[in-house]
């Protein structure tokens, strides 16, 4: 081979690692880009899955304090029941007892 056909393959193949070099640089900033993108999405979900576990804390919260409010409610009105019972009870005894007294004064010829 004469000097000038070598220096035109070598020329050749170097244009080809040129080629296949920019082809490379050119998947790179794809790459990049690729990449640069899903770090901004994962960022956003990132963000996104803080505000969720501060929105279920406040609902927990809330279902917590709605849960208590319920059962004390629920604990008074069976005490107001209770208090109920009791009072009917105490005054259905002393009714029987003043018609009991009653009816003994009636006996014994009172007023």
């Amino acid at each position: 081979m004469s000097g000038d056909g070598r220096l035109e393959q070598m020329q050749k193949e170097v244009d080809e690692v040129k080629v296949i070099m920019k082809e490379n640089f050119e998947k790179v900033d794809e790459r990049r880009e690729h990449l640069k993108d899903l770090d901004t999405r994962s960022e956003l979900l990132r963000q996104q899955s803080m505000k969720f576990s501060k929105t279920a804390v406040k609902v927990k919260q809330k279902k917590r304090s709605s849960n208590n409010r319920m059962k004390v409610l629920l604990v008074g009105g069976l005490v107001g029941l209770v208090l109920l019972v009791i009072i009917i009870a105490v005054l259905a005894s002393s009714y029987k007892t003043d018609d009991s007294n009653a009816e003994q004064t009636v006996k014994a010829g009172g007023p």
